[in-house]
């Protein structure tokens, strides 16, 4: 009936076999086609880039997204897994000046930008196999077949749709971007490349405080601080912290100065100077002041006054900031907000255009003791001062970047910020902090989105331009064609959309795209609309899956991935793209360490794949990924995680196979339903089926942390509870009901098991289904993972029982705990166990059967009191009310020892306080605040949890001591047994040799022995092949067994 169960845990292999299965019969491919018209749960796969290669934090994000859809397709939904590539944007075009060693865009002109476009495609599938075979590998059931490609053409389309929709809209303009920029390599870097490792660099360098004169207060000047004196000449305004304090003072110079007042005593020695008056830096705001440089002054239209932001920071300089708009960020959004003029002396080679005179063609950073001597010079230098900071490199060059305002095209997703918000607190967020923390303060402070990059790789914005300032959006290759006469089918890429002209409505000049590429976050957060070509075909299909009920990826793509898609689809479609969202922490190394290859810390998915497989590796991340929360990985645990689970697991199915395939037990003749079920069998039924309906809950909410615990826990009791308490019953010999109802339950609760963690743990819950299941049972799925997924009876839930079932497991942890200090050999009966309960008593006398069993004593006794059999003494626990209570410590000490300490317990442990007076004061003490010490009654051991107390009498009688050593007898035999390789129902003969009340011992408990071991016991001369020794008590005796003749 059943196929053998090979005792030594293989993982890997049996992985790699069920693999074979599932692709053999299309297994996936099955899944998706049964709920196929059935309602639809739409998940939206995050694309990665298949030019570079998958590392550890993947299988994280796969094993999370995998989980989720199998549970739904299980329940019955349709759930579309369409795959997807992120195929554009700068690692492929870096990848690809590597390859060819180019240093920056002037070498990728000369080669030729439509043979760099051709490498680049060419370049994205570089670790495409590797991709798809891990993914396979992983047991990712998704859709590699049909996936969607970023750079597809009717990918491309419908963004150009999108944008055209946006631009209807008027959301879309032109304006500025602050970028880091390589002067040498004219070449603008993004976020990653700058923070590539070693791309930062310790510079020494001379910032410098100058002196700006006001011009509405005489011989006043505003102290500012800067570490970048170069962009001095491009100032048009000054900015203060609008709500701090500001001082007016006189210094010894005779002049009046104006900085932040708390950072005076940092330029100025005390007894130097006299404050004369105070404001807040908002008093401040408008306040006039001389430019330091008249380059453009004449140009400044809105400028030079003073400006106030949050953004200045008051722990260093002088609280006051000048404000360049055209070289930071912050400058940028101030001057936006401000309307100052936009100044930039700066020009694309990194040098001063001709407008800055003696500093025409000098180097922007190289110009820093010229611009430092004429502020000398003139007066305005204050003091110079050296600093030491870690300052961005260019990874190409080496070159110092600059931050630098370039031309860009916006979005303007400020006009729709209100929206953003209403539509994040529609999603249910894991961790929910990220909807009112990092997502939601990001949205708060919505700035609008600069969507235009300088790369040659990437979708082309749609924009056509003209001299006049007149542009357009183009929306579809036919409005492409109808305009500019080019192919229906052509590529909708750089070089050749370049070369695509038409005249301008308004002047009638020559309109040009311009040349710029999208942000590739555009490109992925299209992919719900996109993916399906929509609008221009499946609009039905998009709008079954538009919104998705769930995705899932890193917490780093909270203002990536997740923001370019509810950005996207609020100003498309009003709503966010998704219900639901969970954002994973990151996994570091098992130190806390930020994985990286100068590290060395760097782990192979590959090497814990091959070592301890795919379901291992998914139940470390589901037993301990918390969503938000960086995850140190360490596969020592994770080792230990698949013995505790997996191991116990298989160890459990390979006992029901081992015995129903000696009875030859159908469970398929049978209905546990009719079977007269013991107390263990009820309480397991009961208590998976509690496990059915918590883990569907949870699974709900996405909650895969809880959900796997619970399983774990639930396991270790099937094995080391329910299978260790019931094995006896599966040793008896022919068909009574109690077997039969021992089968069914451990069956019915094995098969149902399968079930519920296939999701999970895929592999070996496929491997367990067709053994288990299939080998009986031809009318079943083919696979557990076209089951449907398991529904509680709650018919078969006793809560009762399972409370019950849980103190007794309480009791029999502190009973081990007992007899592991009081009694040395596990194997020796003791008299009695007495149980103190605290609270409501839940023990039946089926319970204390369990619990006597278990425990190795002939009875069980329940009392309110412990105090006939343990006594108490009381000290305060230091660490806790230490720190309360100080010098007071040593007169608690004394009234503890004077009180009843019984008392005192059974009020703490029920909840109560106990009150002290100390020297007038009433000082409440909880069970947190005490030292607990137990004193045991001459022959008794306990432990005590607090609700629990565990009492047993060690007290050995003969008869005690003769049943020990006969439970040790019988143990060395079947330890022998097993070491000597004969199989459960081989018949053996049994022979003793030692010392002669030993042998009296085994003559008066002959029958037991034997009927224990499935042995007779002979007496005879002739050898033995397998012998044991066993320590008795009363003597030492030889133990052998062979072949029953």
């Amino acid at each position: 009936m059943y196929k053998k169960v090979e005792t030594k845990l293989d993982f890997v292999a049996g992985e790699l076999e069920v693999m074979r299965f599932w692709k053999e019969n299309k297994i996936f491919e099955q899944t998706m086609d049964k709920n196929r018209g059935r309602k639809v749960f739409s998940f939206y796969e995050g694309p990665p880039t298949a030019n570079g290669k998958p590392h550890i934090g993947h299988p994280l994000t796969r094993a999370m997204k995998d989980v989720i859809p199998r549970f739904k397709t299980m329940q019955g939904y349709f759930v579309p897994r369409k795959a997807g590539w992120d195929t554009h944007g700068l690692p492929v075009e870096v990848e690809v000046e590597k390859t060819k060693g180019f240093n920056g865009k002037q070498d990728i002109e000369k080669y030729g930008v439509e043979k760099f476009i051709e490498d680049c495609k060419a370049s994205v599938w570089k670790y495409k196999q590797v991709w798809e075979d891990i993914t396979e590998r992983f047991g990712y059931f998704i859709d590699m077949q049909h996936p969607y490609i970023t750079y597809d053409n009717n990918y491309i389309e419908s963004e150009f749709w999108a944008l055209k929709e946006m631009h209807k809209k008027g959301l879309i303009y032109k304006g500025h971007r602050i970028v880091p920029y390589c002067p040498r390599c004219g070449t603008a870097l993004s976020k990653s490349e700058v923070e590539q490792e070693g791309a930062y660099k310790t510079l020494k360098e001379k910032s410098v405080y100058v002196k700006f004169k006001s011009l509405d207060e005489d011989d006043t000047y505003f102290l500012v601080w800067t570490t970048t004196p170069w962009t001095l000449p491009s100032n048009v305004a000054l900015c203060m912290n609008p709500d701090e304090k500001y001082a007016k003072f006189k210094a010894d110079d005779g002049h009046n100065y104006i900085m932040l007042t708390g950072l005076i005593p940092t330029l100025f020695e005390e007894g130097t100077y006299t404050i004369l008056s105070e404001k807040l830096g908002r008093e401040y705001e408008y306040h006039k002041y001389a430019p330091m440089f008249n380059y453009v002054a004449n140009e400044v239209k809105c400028g030079y006054f003073v400006t106030v932001d949050s953004y200045v920071t008051v722990e260093d300089g002088t609280g006051i900031v000048h404000i360049a708009p055209a070289f930071g960020e912050d400058d940028y959004q101030v001057g936006k907000r401000y309307g100052l003029t936009f100044v930039q002396l700066i020009d694309d080679q990194g040098k001063f255009d001709k407008r800055a005179g003696t500093l025409s063609g000098l180097g922007a950073k190289a110009s820093d003791p010229t611009v430092i001597e004429m502020l000398k010079q003139s007066g305005q230098l204050f003091k110079v001062h050296m600093f030491e900071h870690n300052y961005p490199h260019c990874w190409r060059c080496h070159t110092p970047l600059l931050y630098y305002a370039q031309s860009a095209w916006f979005i303007k997703t400020t006009a729709v910020k209100d929206q953003l918000v209403k539509n994040n607190e529609s999603i249910y967020w894991l961790p929910e902090t990220i909807k009112t923390g990092r997502m939601g303060n990001f949205l708060k402070n919505n700035i609008d989105w600069g969507i235009s990059r300088t790369r040659f790789w990437g979708t082309p914005l749609p924009f056509w331009v003209c001299d006049c300032g007149h542009f357009e959006v183009i929306g579809s290759r036919q409005e492409l064609e109808e305009k500019t006469g080019a192919a229906h089918n052509c590529d909708l890429h750089k070089p050749t959309l370049d070369k695509l002209t038409f005249a301008c409505p308004h002047c009638g000049k020559t309109m040009h795209r311009t040349p710029e590429v999208m942000d590739c976050w555009f490109d992925s957060g299209s992919m719900p609309f996109a993916q399906y070509h929509y609008p221009f075909e499946n609009k039905e299909m998009f709008e079954k899956t538009f919104p998705a009920n769930f995705i899932c990826e890193g917490i780093d793509q909270t203002r990536g991935w997740f923001y370019s898609l509810l950005a996207i689809s609020t100003i498309l479609f009003g709503k966010s793209p998704y219900t639901s969202c969970t954002a994973l922490g990151l996994v570091n190394d098992k130190f806390g360490k930020k994985m990286s290859k100068s590290l060395g810390n760097g782990i192979d998915p590959w090497d814990i794949l091959n070592k301890e497989g795919s379901d291992a590796l998914r139940w470390y991340f589901y037993n301990n990924c918390t969503p938000g929360v960086s995850l140190n990985f360490n596969e020592d645990n994770l080792v230990e995680l698949q013995r505790a689970f997996m191991g116990t697991l298989y160890n459990s199915y390979a006992f029901y196979i081992l015995y129903a395939e000696i009875d030859k037990f159908d469970p398929t003749r049978h209905d546990i339903k009719t079977c007269k079920l013991s107390l263990l069998d009820r309480w397991l039924i009961s208590e998976f089926n509690a496990l059915v309906e918590f883990v569907t809950g949870r699974l709900e909410k996405f909650d895969c942390l809880s959900s796997s615990r619970k399983i774990t826990e639930f396991v270790d009791n099937l094995s080391n509870w329910y299978i260790r308490r019931s094995r006896e019953r599966f040793w008896a010999s022919g068909e009574g009901e109690d077997k039969i109802a021992a089968f069914m339950t451990l069956y019915t609760v094995l098969s149902g098991l399968v079930k519920l963690i296939a999701p999970f743990v895929p592999f070996i819950s496929e491997e367990i289904y067709q053994n288990l299941v299939r080998s009986v049972d031809k009318t079943a799925p083919v696979s557990v993972h076209l089951c449907e997924y398991p529904v509680a009876d709650k018919a078969f839930i006793d809560a009762s029982l399972n409370e019950g079932m849980e103190e007794t497991l309480e009791i029999v942890n502190l009973g081990r705990r007992v007899r592991n200090t009081a009694c040395s050999r596990a194997r020796q009966p003791l008299s009695k166990c007495i149980v103190c309960l605290v609270g409501e008593n839940k023990l039946n006398d089926e319970l204390k059967a369990l619990i006597a069993g278990e425990l190795n004593v002939l009875s069980v006794e329940t009392i309110k009191d412990a105090y006939e059999f343990v006594s108490y003494s009381l000290k305060p626990n230091l660490p806790v009310l230490g720190p309360k209570y100080g010098k007071k410590i040593g007169a608690i000490r004394n009234a503890l020892a004077a009180v009843d300490a019984n008392e005192v317990v059974k009020s703490v442990r029920a909840g109560n306080t106990f009150n002290l007076n100390i020297d007038g004061e009433t000082i409440a003490l909880t069970e947190a605040d005490l030292f607990i010490e137990i004193k045991n009654k001459e022959g008794f051991a306990s432990e005590s949890n607090g609700a629990v107390t565990v009492i047993i009498d060690t007290t050995l009688t003969p008869q005690l001591i003769e049943m020990g050593n006969v439970r040790e007898i019988i143990s060395k035999i079947q330890n022998l047994r097993k070491d000597s390789g004969f199989e459960v129902t081989d018949h053996i003969k049994l022979c003793a040799n030692g010392a002669a009340e030993a042998l009296d011992v085994i003559e008066r408990n002959s029958k037991t022995i034997e009927k224990e071991t499935l042995s007779t016991l002979v007496k005879t001369k002739e050898a033995f092949r397998f012998k044991t020794e066993a320590n008795l008590s009363v003597g030492n005796v030889l133990l052998m067994i062979d072949n029953l003749n």
